[in-house]
């Protein structure tokens, strides 16, 4: 998919206190009560009533229970999708071309995981077809596949040992600025080094961040945007592509998926890499955030290890890059709470964390679906 969308908007957004969630995980969470509780932060967001949305998209949350927990029994879209975190730049498409294409006019995306409550791994069960085969060598994560791909990137362009400890410094660093942040306390090259291996060459600081949570955000015409409550956030630019195989890996570290989609998306949109002011990238592994600056050409191919030392990527530097936190210091959400900062961020509401001038937002997912939108706010 990819088109020039300007006159799609993002008109309200919310999303849990992941901070508040992650402190009592013995309690047992209900996907449905924290997708609503984030809907109807969205909607006041927005300054709209549900009975105004007719399209309602569910990630990892099933339409017909949501629809009937949230009293929308007779929206004219909806749709499921997996539960993956791919899918937080596959949802804002689909909401944008429903509403380009008249099917709804007000599309709600709404996502939940219970994660932590729920005790889930993300690794070690037996599923997919080529499980049998992956398990025998010890590929039973993402995380692994991903230790492989970035063992094999070490090799091939001779990154450093603590290459990766500028990035979970950075989102440990924006995190100490974010309230609803679960990790708040910074750290520095030491702590990083010090981390466990839980995958080599990965440590725990390059994980994700497992926990309970909501996001929700809506879409509508722009039109019908400059008549809500918050200025709206225009969905400038869209593009997407698979890079599929049967397992988590890809070998040019999904460079030639992501190369296409910026191509697209920087054309269409009339932007280069280094005039956009922030970046939210999705991580579920610091590694992917160095795949994805290479492949959308932040970064030099087989540099970025290098090009994000030195503040590069600090919130006061010149590419400032998950001001939230992240997934490995706010929450893991799967890419939803980094459409939620990018909108914060786009309208100056970040408070200490926000980005100074900050006029253009990018969000970039490098995995087996790669997706990427730019997000301005009409002034």
């Amino acid at each position: 998919m990819s088109r020039f969308i300007n006159d799609v908007a993002v008109v309200g957004v919310g999303q849990s206190n992941f901070r508040e969630l992650y402190s009592n995980k013995d309690t047992s969470r209900d996907l449905y009560g924290l997708a609503a509780g984030a809907f109807r932060e969205a909607l006041d967001d927005a300054g709209i009533e549900k009975s105004e949305v007719d399209g309602l998209l569910c990630t990892n949350v099933k339409y017909g229970r949501m629809a009937d927990v949230l009293g929308m029994h007779n929206v004219r879209f909806v749709h499921d999708l997996e539960g993956s975190g791919r899918m937080s730049g596959v949802v804002l498409q689909e909401a944008c071309a429903l509403v380009r294409a008249g099917l709804a006019d007000v599309v709600a995306c709404v996502y939940a995981t219970n994660g932590r409550s729920a005790r889930l791994t993300y690794g070690g069960e037996e599923a997919g077809p080529t499980a049998s085969y992956d398990t025998m060598y010890g590929m039973t994560s993402p995380g692994a596949y991903v230790a492989m791909m970035y063992q094999r990137y070490r090799q091939l362009y001779g990154a450093s040992e603590d290459a990766l400890a500028a990035l979970a410094i950075n989102n440990r660093r924006n995190a100490a600025l974010n309230p609803a942040a679960v990790f708040q306390q910074e750290i520095d090259r030491d702590d990083y080094m010090a981390s466990r291996f839980v995958s080599e060459p990965l440590r725990k600081l390059d994980y994700c961040l497992i926990n309970d949570g909501g996001v929700a955000f809506i879409v509508t015409s722009l039109e019908r945007a400059r008549s809500m409550r918050k200025p709206p956030v225009r969905v400038i630019g869209t593009a997407g592509m698979s890079n599929l195989t049967n397992f988590y890996t890809s070998e040019d570290f999904f460079y030639s998926a992501c190369s296409e989609v910026a191509s697209r998306l920087y054309k269409e949109t009339g932007l280069k890499p280094d005039h956009v002011d922030c970046l939210q990238v999705y991580d579920n592994f610091t590694p992917t955030i160095l795949f994805t600056l290479e492949g959308f050409g932040h970064a030099p191919k087989g540099g970025s290890w290098e090009w994000v030392q030195d503040g590069r990527i600090h919130r006061d530097g010149p590419r400032p890059l998950n001001t939230s936190g992240g997934h490995t210091s706010e929450s893991y959400m799967q890419g939803f709470a980094l459409h939620v900062e990018a909108v914060r961020q786009a309208r100056g509401e970040a408070g200490e964390r926000q980005v100074a001038n900050c006029e253009t937002v990018q969000y970039m997912c490098a995995s087996p679906i790669v997706t990427s939108h730019v997000l301005t706010v009409e002034k």
